[in-house]
């Protein structure tokens, strides 16, 4: 695959970001496209390794090693064929994913692993400039398939399903359909017209999208149940975790999605005049993941005085420990594009404590240490810092309630639905396995489209 002696001659080389002081002032994409030439050379740097092991981080199977020979020998459009063989949006996985694949490479043993995520991107765009041909079915089946949610899970789900010939409903309670992709995921890491394109797509290939309609809400489970021959629920788990500690109720104290949608729904040109705004606030965001990652660059571009991000774990170290081998996903420290536009971060702190009259002022903290797995504070550690804004990004605790009551279904151990085959009721994504990844959620969706296509296929021919 590719150059054969490629990764000796070519070292790796990352898409470039637009400067800060430039990006921190728009809403728009932060990465710089690579060039042509550029990309065919980081794709000819994939080894013949024999055993791809990049498959390994990749949940969708992604045929990556045949992309990035077709990328590097210039075949673009058979490119785009292998890459959408296996992945429905690679658009978005190529501008949001963390690269689990990468971190799989063999390359990467050296800490030099192929671009793969570059290349997935620049394909995906050649496929969206090229224009994104519907894949309408010969026949259709005439069994009509429910899918609740249009984030990633369902919206692979129901192009799977239009795409088997069965007539698919997606039904969404927000007002636009993307789900996360589209109120959870800020502009500048992904712009959504991207969703937009994909809507298009499905929509010529026969799904039906139904927006501000909330199954159990708007719509009572019960009549899905009868209406349709299978459902998919595809719903996310968008219970947040709290912060059930003094002051919790102070005005300034909020979780990140709500500050995150709304600042998605000004981009969008929605009026969100009274929203949760960081202009000129002390900002401290609880949680060191990527949706903390986002509040920073979203108060940064507001406008905020400063930001300070804690988290509750310690600081990663910089190299890749002998206890996390590689192909494991490197345990590592990382920095990323939004906390490269000037947030404070600490690590090792636990929260105690809002302080403020009516509103949020200082936040109390205290040092932590961890031995044998067990957290213990430090003494005489506590601090406070000034806060005129907390957001709350501490991950998130299963699906939210009502939904799998109204379908009859049950939750797990952790929180999430548990699916009832039997009765042609199925659960895909981060609904039915906790909070994940993008890939992941793609991935559950292709499965829960294939398990619905099988079930249906199974039921009519035990009719016929």
């Amino acid at each position: 695959m590719g150059d054969p002696r490629g990764f000796l001659k070519i070292e790796r080389a990352k898409e470039k970001d637009r400067a800060v002081d430039e990006r921190i002032k728009d809403w728009r994409e932060l990465v710089v496209p690579a060039t042509d030439e550029d990309v065919r050379a980081q794709a000819s740097r994939c080894m013949d390794c024999g055993i791809p092991f990049c498959h390994q981080g990749c949940p969708l199977g992604n045929l990556i090693p045949e992309w990035n020979d077709l990328v590097y020998r210039g075949r673009m459009d058979e490119a785009a064929l292998r890459l959408h063989a296996t992945n429905n949006f690679p658009e978005v996985t190529g501008r949001v994913c963390p690269a689990p694949c990468e971190a799989s490479c063999v390359l990467n043993i050296e800490n030099t692993p192929v671009t793969i995520k570059t290349v997935e991107r620049t394909i995906a765009d050649h496929a969206i400039a090229e224009g994104l041909a519907p894949r309408v079915p010969r026949s259709r089946t005439g069994k009509r398939v429910a899918v609740i949610g249009s984030g990633p899970a369902g919206l692979a789900a129901a192009q799977e399903l239009a795409r088997a010939g069965h007539d698919v409903v997606c039904f969404e309670r927000d007002d636009r359909i993307g789900g996360l992709l589209r109120y959870g995921i800020q502009d500048f890491k992904m712009e959504k017209g991207i969703i937009d394109l994909r809507v298009e797509q499905m929509r010529a290939e026969g799904v039906t999208f139904q927006t501000g309609v909330g199954v159990g809400r708007d719509l009572p489970g019960r009549s899905i149940l009868r209406d349709f021959d299978a459902v998919v629920v595809a719903v996310g788990a968008r219970r947040p975790r709290d912060l059930a500690i003094a002051g919790r109720e102070l005005g300034g104290v909020h979780f990140a999605m709500e500050f995150l949608e709304q600042q998605n729904r000004r981009v969008a040109g929605d009026d969100v005049q009274f929203g949760i705004s960081a202009r000129e606030k002390h900002v401290v965001v609880i949680g060191g993941g990527d949706t903390g990652s986002d509040c920073i660059g979203t108060s940064v571009r507001q406008g905020a005085r400063n930001v300070v991000q804690l988290e509750l774990l310690p600081k990663p170290p910089l190299v890749r420990m002998p206890e996390n081998p590689w192909p494991e996903w490197p345990l590592v420290l990382r920095t990323s594009s939004s906390q490269e536009e000037g947030a404070e971060r600490d690590w090792a702190v636990l929260t105690k404590a809002f302080v403020g009259e009516g509103r949020v002022t200082h936040l109390e903290a205290v040092r932590v240490r961890f031995e044998a797995g067990k957290m213990h504070e430090i003494e005489n550690s506590t601090f406070r810092i000034p806060c005129d804004l907390a957001l709350l990004a501490m991950g998130f605790v299963g699906a939210e309630r009502g939904l799998a009551e109204e379908l009859e279904l049950s939750y797990d151990a952790r929180g999430n639905i548990v699916a009832a085959p039997e009765r042609g009721v199925f659960v895909a994504g981060d609904a039915a396995r906790g909070q994940s990844l993008v890939v992941w959620a793609i991935a559950e969706g292709r499965r829960a489209a294939a398990d619905v296509d099988a079930f249906l296929r199974a039921r009519a021919r035990r009719s016929a």
